[in-house]
């Protein structure tokens, strides 16, 4: 494993040293991980070559690694890199991975390292993204026909959330994802950083035609966003229960749209099959 040594100051690198102590190691946070782990155990095999975009902590790289994926980490936060690379560390099938300083919007000079077999970004990375049309061509050019993309973002509506800060007097606060100008804030105090919310629609639009939806999972139909812990931690059969629902709940068309995050499988189409698409 690899990191880079460029050190600059980037909207997450405040939150890196509380990420996992705030989300990962959450009930919420394990819960909502664990629905995203679902779909990727289903999706990459060992021996697959995987691009992470957005990493984080590196807590899904290693899922993978232990599973026989190779996988790219890369995250445009030096001070999530550094977390990630103490967590691999010693860990089972630390050598698959390569974590590198790289924010999405420069994806695109990978060319040249070879084909991807599958990509991934969890957790609202995307959301940070103003351009996310040159993204789509970047990872278009990584990855070989028929590749599977799983993309997992927070959506522009959220039932938990918007019942939560309506019921506390904040309609700003529960209406903040419908704002297509996005909301700027600074996590954690650090860098500021525009958040944005695009739908299931307006993200295939940016994809297309390099891509296809081939499936659409709602994360944290009941399950509440992670800001909810305090107080969903003192009751942990309620947990048990939303977790149980979601699985009922995460595929069904309309419902699943309400979740806290999205999560999108995606398949690279072939390039003969998208370039004929253009001339008709």
């Amino acid at each position: 494993m690899a990191a880079s040594s460029q050190v600059y100051a980037a909207p997450f690198d405040e939150a890196a040293s509380r990420y996992d102590q705030v989300f990962t190691n959450s009930a919420i946070g394990r819960a909502q991980r664990s629905s995203v782990w679902e779909e990727l155990g289903k999706t990459f095999h060992a021996g697959d070559r995987v691009l992470e975009i957005g990493c984080g902590t590196g807590v899904d790289a290693c899922y993978l690694a232990e599973r026989g994926v190779r996988v790219f980490a890369c995250d445009s936060s030096p001070k999530m890199i550094a977390v990630a690379t103490r967590r691999l560390k010693d860990r089972p099938g630390s050598e698959l991975v390569q974590a590198q300083v790289l924010a999405a919007e420069q994806i695109g000079s990978l060319r040249g390292q070879g084909l991807f077999d599958g990509a991934f970004s969890n957790f609202g990375a995307l959301n940070c993204i103003r351009d996310l049309n040159s993204v789509a061509e970047g990872l278009a050019a990584l990855l070989r026909p028929g590749a599977s993309a799983l993309l997992c973002w927070m959506g522009p509506f959220c039932l938990w959330e918007t019942l939560w800060y309506l019921l506390q007097g904040k309609p700003a606060k529960a209406l903040r994802r419908i704002h297509r100008a996005g909301n700027t804030t600074r996590v954690d105090g650090g860098v500021p950083v525009t958040v944005f919310y695009p739908s299931v629609r307006a993200l295939a639009r940016m994809f297309t035609p390099h891509f296809s939806i081939k499936s659409i999972k709602g994360v944290g139909v009941t399950v509440p966003p992670s800001y909810l812990e305090p107080w969903v931690s003192q009751v942990p059969p309620l947990l048990n229960a939303a977790v149980f629902a979601d699985r009922v709940l995460c595929r069904c068309a309309g419902v699943r749209l309400l979740a806290d995050h999205i999560l999108i499988r995606l398949e690279r189409e072939p390039v003969l099959q998208a370039s004929q698409s253009k001339n008709e």
